[in-house]
């Protein structure tokens, strides 16, 4: 497992809650971070059908083009009734022609379960996959697991993405009703986190 020993981060993301909710983890190690639009970097074709395999072309890319260390992760929700989508193409769900709408892509879910007629609960979890990488090719990958429930109609409006829909197991409230700091605590994010800082950081 290799260490990370610079003082920079370069985290492959647009997306600006993600961003600031791996920059509040990463604070306690004293690691500046750095996001994709900042350094004005593309956003690569994800053209594997994995978490990883994504996660692994975000990181590489970003990292080859700035020399700096670059983490990227790949996430999505996987619900049980729809064969596990919308899995890699969570946020492709969320896509229009004037950005992305996760309230179109949540009541997409929500009318795809309906068709299927899906029994209640309606199981799914979140997934993260992060990856590590730097500029020698070298990388780590970390994996994290939230299981819960799709809910309807959309609960809250804290976190970002499908969080109004999912509640996760032991809890009566969804990620979008959850306090972020909650949230940040026990999410699928923090547990791919704490494997991350347990690898490489601590």
């Amino acid at each position: 497992m290799r260490r990370f020993s610079g003082d920079r981060l370069l985290v492959a993301t647009h997306n600006k809650g993600k961003l600031e909710e791996i920059a509040d983890l990463l604070v306690p190690f004293g690691v500046a971070v750095v996001g994709a639009a900042e350094m004005a970097l593309p956003e690569p074709d994800e053209t594997e059908s994995t978490f990883i395999g994504n996660a692994r072309i975000k990181a590489h890319a970003a990292s080859m083009a700035t020399g700096l260390p670059a983490l990227a992760d790949d996430s999505g929700i996987a619900i049980d009734a729809l064969d596990g989508a919308p899995g890699v193409y969570t946020a492709d769900w969320a896509e229009t022609p004037n950005g992305r709408d996760f309230s179109l892509a949540m009541r997409r879910a929500h009318d795809a379960l309906e068709a299927a007629k899906a029994p209640i609960p309606r199981t799914a979890r979140f997934c993260c996959t992060l990856v590590l990488a730097w500029p020698d090719g070298h990388d780590e990958v970390f994996e994290g697991v939230m299981e819960g429930q799709v809910v309807w109609p959309m609960r809250g409006d804290q976190g970002h993405g499908y969080d109004p829909i999912f509640q996760p197991n032991g809890y009566d409230i969804t990620f979008g009703e959850m306090d972020r700091w909650e949230k940040n605590r026990i999410s699928h994010r923090a547990e791919a986190f704490k494997k991350l800082v347990a690898g490489c950081f601590d």
